[in-house]
């Protein structure tokens, strides 16, 4: 729990041990994430931090959330925000009136772009709320479908049906100028075949926008302990490369090419929020868990809450904010997110950018032998323009950072 000092505990680095010219620029879109730690129960493949409460105060937890809003507009000033998102957990257990509070708190406590994207995570069961959140201002539903099949949402531990993630899908495209909808495969036993026919009808389905998502086995769920008792066998590596090629195809004859190594959308229909995030933007954090990164006084800032829900709100409550960690992150911190965030997206790590955040050129940002192989292997490919993965190499994006940023 917090202390009784004037601030909670905190790691926080010294800005003047950052050397002169590190920091990264304040860059043009400037997002809020809202995180609502709560969920009905905790899906056997989720790693998220979520937690289960018999009761939720929703004003409550309004009223929270809201004093961490003005913690950071004090600490960093008047940034035009261009998009709010709300994470979880299952935001859309949040009554419309308290989604509306807090957006109209976002208003009240910076100036907002007029074309500002306003997203909320949503699950089908849930869809009776979508109309107060869109008369509330949410102008993008993500919508937490995960699969069209009664069989896969069984196992994948879902409280929906396949009939009811269509209708909140057709609801919620009747409602919102922008959906995304999220869908989990690399399911046990799934073949490419499998996955053709279910990923066709759901494109048949879907909206403008599609994140795409592999199942992976993450310590500490449930499904990990499955996986360790011989219960669950995931799909192997070449498999799984084979689906990640098939799905790119797929959405790209359909008119949704990947933008990012998960997500999928239509021309001009990329989400802004998370473009933020990928393209190294500034963005506050508030809720339990929530990560943030600021420019502040010439320096890049990450700052993370108190990930335990109670934690976070004794020390609002004490202190006017939950942060647990603020750090400024060194030259070489920072260019390791640009290329592990850059190289997500299909645009990959501008030369430009690069050069003025860093003042120097993406190749000498990595290891340049590694690079020259990745490029010789058609993984990564260099010019003008900056740096990216080709299609090849995004399925094996890890492995590809992994020889990027050692040795540099």
């Amino acid at each position: 729990m917090p202390s009784a000092s004037s601030s909670p505990p905190a790691s926080t680095a010294d800005a003047a041990s950052a050397s002169s010219g590190d920091s990264l620029l304040v860059a043009p879109d400037f997002g809020i994430y809202l995180h609502w730690p709560f969920c009905r129960a905790k899906c056997p493949y989720c790693d998220f931090n979520v937690h289960i409460r018999e009761r939720v105060g929703g004003s409550h937890w309004s009223a929270l959330l809201a004093a961490e809003l003005a913690h950071f507009r004090a600490r960093i000033g008047p940034i035009a925000v261009t998009s709010i998102y709300f994470g979880g957990g299952t935001p859309s257990l949040m009554a419309p009136a308290v989604v509306g509070a807090l957006i109209e708190k976002v208003a009240a406590t910076w100036p907002e772009a007029a074309d500002i994207e306003v997203s909320l995570e949503a699950n089908p069961n849930d869809w009776p709320n979508f109309e107060g959140y869109r008369a509330a201002g949410v102008t993008r539903l993500s919508l937490g479908v995960q699969s069209f099949d009664d069989h896969a949402l069984r196992f994948l531990g879902r409280d929906h049906s396949a009939a009811t993630a269509e209708e909140a899908l057709e609801r919620a495209l009747a409602l919102f100028p922008e959906v995304s909808c999220d869908l989990i495969y690399m399911l046990p036993g799934q073949t490419v075949s499998d996955w053709r026919t279910a990923l066709q009808a759901s494109l048949a389905k879907v909206g403008n926008q599609l994140s795409l998502y592999q199942l992976t086995i993450e310590p500490g769920t449930a499904f990990h302990r499955e996986a360790e008792a011989g219960r669950i066998v995931p799909p192997d590596s070449d498999c799984a490369a084979d689906l990640y090629v098939l799905s790119q195809e797929l959405c790209d004859a359909a008119g949704l090419p990947g933008y990012e190594v998960s997500n999928h959308a239509a021309p001009s229909h990329r989400c802004r929020h998370n473009l933020t995030y990928w393209q190294g933007g500034n963005y506050v954090g508030v809720g339990p868990g929530a990560h943030g990164r600021l420019s502040e006084n010439g320096y890049r800032i990450a700052t993370r809450q108190y990930r335990n829900p109670e934690t976070w709100s004794d020390a609002v409550r004490q202190y006017g904010h939950g942060t647990e960690v603020s750090e400024t992150l060194d030259r070489t911190r920072e260019i390791e997110e640009a290329f592990l965030f850059g190289l997500r997206t299909v645009d990959g790590i501008s030369r430009e950018r690069f050069r003025t955040l860093f003042s120097q050129e993406p190749e000498t940002g990595c290891d340049s032998n590694s690079l020259a192989v990745l490029m010789r292997d058609e993984l990564l490919e260099c010019d003008a323009e900056g740096l990216r993965a080709t299609a090849a190499g995004r399925p094996l994006l890890d492995a590809i950072l992994g020889r990027l940023l050692v040795a540099r």
